[in-house]
């Protein structure tokens, strides 16, 4: 027993050392970094430790900003997006031909460079001297008033924001969803027509619980992957989101340690290990809701 103990710990012992070193290495230095205040990289050192760092970084209204874009980024598009790939799932799963087809078109957008993605979202809402956009002549063959939703007011951008994000996100929780309906056993199904139930209350009594696991995977991952938010907004609004008012954390942290206003590693050290512990937070919040209402 001992020598195979000993061979399994040899075999895990690279993928250990890979995260220790990647991962790790990396969290603790962090949080060392967060208490040093004044840090220099030149010269690596700094003059005191404390929590004035994280006091700073909850003065500075480019965080709370940031704070605020990535709370209503996660709100809205989690759940939105979780959803409507449900529904589209449920109708892909009971297609039987072309279904191939449907679920490759229904992903291209998730292999497609998140760039070119927003390079095309800012042409159809991005007003020009030559043209208001076609999200824009859509609305003014409505008879409404043109919404100029990348240099515009607040509410403008933000919905490009989420709609891009919602956009992105959804293919792979298609795919995932798919696969799960697929797989639930048709047996609860037969039984069900047979004593006459309704299909909608099929979906609700069976086959949501049945894919209960699946969904909470989704929504765990999706609030963690909303909160790291950062790409998306870049390939909206360029690079100064403190400018455009549509920086997220990480955008923040990012700006902190490398932008225009960079070389502060301690303040980008205390805003990471602020979203470390919301996202730690969500997640074990999630976790503890999934027991309850997950059927495994």
């Amino acid at each position: 027993m001992g020598k195979n103990n000993l061979k399994a710990w040899l075999y895990l012992l690279p993928a250990i050392l890979f995260l220790g070193f990647f991962m790790v290495y990396p969290l603790i230095d962090v949080f060392v970094y967060s208490f040093e205040e004044g840090y220099n990289f030149a010269s690596q050192s700094y003059y005191d430790t404390g929590l004035y760092n994280f006091s700073y970084i909850l003065h500075d209204p480019y965080f709370l900003q940031a704070v605020k874009n990535t709370v209503l980024l996660v709100v809205i598009t989690v759940p939105i997006s979780t959803g409507l790939a449900l529904l589209i799932s449920a109708q892909l799963s009971s297609i039987k031909k072309l279904r191939n087809l449907y679920e490759t078109i229904y992903f291209l957008p998730y292999v497609t460079n998140t760039l070119a993605v927003g390079l095309v979202f800012m042409i159809l809402f991005k007003k020009t001297p030559y043209s208001d956009g076609l999200v824009n002549m859509l609305i003014n063959l409505f008879g409404g008033t043109s919404v100029d939703f990348i240099d515009g007011p607040y509410w403008a951008k933000m919905f490009v924001l989420c709609f891009y994000t919602i956009w992105v996100v959804m293919p792979f929780k298609i795919l995932i969803l798919t696969s799960a309906l697929l797989s639930v056993d048709k047996t609860y199904y037969d039984a069900a027509k047979i004593d006459g139930t309704s299909n909608r209350r099929i979906f609700r009594k069976i086959t949501l619980p049945l894919i209960s696991p699946t969904i909470f995977y989704l929504i765990i991952t999706g609030f963690i992957g909303a909160f790291k938010a950062y790409s998306d907004a870049v390939a909206l609004f360029g690079t100064n989101l403190n400018a455009a008012e549509m920086n997220t954390i990480v955008g923040y942290v990012y700006d902190m340690l490398y932008g225009d206003s960079g070389g502060y590693p301690s303040y980008a050290s205390a805003a990471a290990i602020i979203l470390f512990a919301i996202v730690l937070t969500i997640t074990v919040i999630n976790l503890l809701v999934s027991r309850k209402h997950t059927h495994y």
